[in-house]
């Protein structure tokens, strides 16, 4: 492991990681269904808004991984593609994984 290595780092973005990619999941499949299906808006307004703190939480958590892991720059964009798309961040977690083993 390299000395700049900071794997702690890296376990609370991935941990952060899943835990937005569970907000998207928690949104779209129970807050999205009450609200449309049920007439329950107040399901959006609560998940929409954790949601939406989360994901400002994990690009920022991004830019910092840059510096503090380091991962590169693209790699930092590609999990903010992930974290746009339902179950990407579960899939873009084996990259973290393996990035975490490698060093």
């Amino acid at each position: 492991m390299t000395a700049n290595f900071d794997s702690q780092f890296l376990n609370r973005l991935r941990l952060l990681s899943i835990v937005e990619g569970t907000s998207t999941l928690l949104l779209f499949g129970i807050a999205m269904p009450l609200k449309y299906l049920a007439g329950m808006p107040m399901a959006v307004k609560i998940v929409g808004s954790l949601h939406g703190l989360l994901f400002v939480c994990l690009a920022i958590a991004f830019l910092l991984a840059i510096w503090r892991v380091p991962i590169s720059k693209k790699l930092a964009a590609a999990g903010l593609i992930a974290a746009v798309l339902p179950f990407g961040p579960f899939v873009f977690d084996r990259w973290l994984f393996e990035l975490g083993n490698a060093e």
